[in-house]
């Protein structure tokens, strides 16, 4: 998986590209760690995501805890098949996404 992180300010963009799975998910958890910091808010661009596992659902929630007591945070450019994922496991009632 290739990760992408721009800064704008207090907004973080972070493009993600390939599978987000169980290999993947503790590096990109890994980094966010180290970003979050000075954010208000969070964008994760999806739009050249393939795939994403339970792992990644995992970092995708646990990163939006982190942002609801700091900012914002929300999902772009999200592909039907990564939709669908998120519908059946009920996470479009808990993320933002546009």
């Amino acid at each position: 998986m290739d990760m992408n992180f721009k800064n704008a300010g207090n907004e973080l963009t972070v493009s993600l590209a390939g599978r987000l799975d169980t290999t993947t998910s503790p590096e990109l958890e890994k980094e966010l760690s180290t970003k979050l910091d000075d954010v208000g808010s969070l964008i994760f661009d999806f739009k050249d995501l393939e795939y994403i596992s339970s792992a990644g659902l995992r970092v995708v929630l646990a990163t939006q805890k982190t942002m609801n007591k700091k900012g914002s945070m929300k999902l772009i450019n999200v592909n039907n098949n990564i939709l669908e994922i998120l519908e059946v496991t009920g996470m479009t009632d808990i993320l933002t996404i546009e």
